[in-house]
């Protein structure tokens, strides 16, 4: 059985809400790419060095899949988050993630995302 986008996603974000950064990165293909709104990354090494900083500025992170549009081995996936500074101060993060997966692993993810909003 093949893993489809949603499945790698979910096996994704929570690998990123427990900050296991290997586990992050060995959803990607060694080649893969990441796209968001700070930048492109290509490879293994810039897309880890971009997650331990993310994980770094913002411990805490929970994210729930609000709703899929799959295509075959791409998908676009809604999603809506809380990330959660060094000082336990809560930002919720809307946003999209277009993802393309060959062989279970991200071959590209492009992240479309609203800024960072303080929870109340």
């Amino acid at each position: 059985m093949t893993d489809t986008p949603r499945m790698v996603s979910e096996s994704y974000w929570a690998a990123e809400c427990r900050r296991a950064i290997d586990e992050v990165v060995d959803h990607y293909q060694p080649d893969g790419v990441y796209e968001g709104p700070d930048g492109l990354r290509r490879g293994h090494d810039e897309i880890r060095k971009m997650y331990e900083e993310h994980a770094r500025n913002y411990p805490g992170l929970e994210v729930e899949i609000v709703q899929e549009f799959p295509r075959g081995d791409s998908s676009a996936l809604e999603f809506d988050a809380a990330f959660v500074d060094t000082a336990g101060r809560r930002y919720r993060v809307r946003g999209v993630n277009v993802v393309r997966v060959q062989n279970g692993r991200f071959a590209s993810v492009r992240s479309y995302e609203d800024p960072p909003v303080p929870e109340e």
